[in-house]
């Protein structure tokens, strides 16, 4: 395992990232911010994103094509990072110098109103553009493997075998300068107009939220083994 630093999130911006005329919000603008501390938690507690991108090499299919592909974000100081097979469509369009747009949605809850149309979401989210660097220095690359590992379960780096020359040629990790980005966000109750406050319908907000639950053991695990993630939530309780 590489030793990594005391705090991961070293090198973190503070401030106001710069607006760009693609970060600018365009509707509802009081709902955007180019908060780099906003963005960072955004990204960090984000257990996935989509990457966008263009794909001009495609077998059988003369045009460009648009691609976007999930995969799990993590973040090392100012950069996030993303991994996959080093021979995967997306890792080679984006190695090549492609451009890409990187999407992060958390759901918070669901905004029910008095009237369908203001009906909602309340919901955190981050768009990043940029040209990805390749992570290719072995103990940096090793480094960032470990920092995925931490995102999943804290001290898990540690734990878990580390990857073999083999596998780190196999898996090509990629950081993002986070530079232009912005983050937009609702929170709150519903908007309904003035004449419909008193339809009788139940309105308010449904929290939502994403939780961890009770751990399922792999049947080939040696059952001495405790899990080292503890649910998030309790199980439920059985009744009568």
């Amino acid at each position: 395992m590489t030793s990594l630093p005391a705090d991961p999130a070293a090198g973190t911006a503070t401030g106001t990232l710069p607006q760009t005329p693609r970060t600018r919000p365009v509707r509802l603008g009081e709902r955007g911010s180019h908060d780099a501390a906003l963005i960072h938690a955004i990204i960090d507690e984000a257990p996935i994103c989509h990457v966008g991108f263009v794909d001009d090499a495609i077998k059988g299919h003369a045009a460009p094509s648009p691609m976007v592909i999930p995969t799990i974000p993590w973040r090392v100081g100012n950069e996030l990072l993303i991994h996959g097979a080093s021979s995967s469509r997306m890792i080679r369009r984006l190695q090549e110098g492609g451009e890409a747009c990187v999407t992060i949605s958390l759901i918070d809850g669901w905004v029910l109103a008095r009237s369908a149309f203001h009906h909602s979401v309340n919901y955190r989210s981050v768009m990043l553009f940029g040209r990805p660097r390749l992570v290719a220095e072995e103990a940096e690359k090793r480094a960032a493997l470990d920092a995925l590992m931490e995102k999943i379960e804290p001290g898990r780096s540690a734990k878990v075998r580390a990857p073999t020359v083999q596998e780190l040629k196999a898996t090509a990790v990629l950081a993002f300068p986070i530079a232009e980005a912005s983050a937009k966000r609702r929170s709150g109750p519903p908007g309904d107009d003035p004449e419909d406050m008193a339809h009788p319908v139940w309105a308010g907000v449904v929290p939502l939220r994403l939780v961890s639950g009770e751990p399922i053991r792999d049947p080939a695990q040696d059952p001495s083994v405790a899990p080292s993630v503890a649910p998030s939530v309790a199980p439920a309780q059985a009744t009568g």
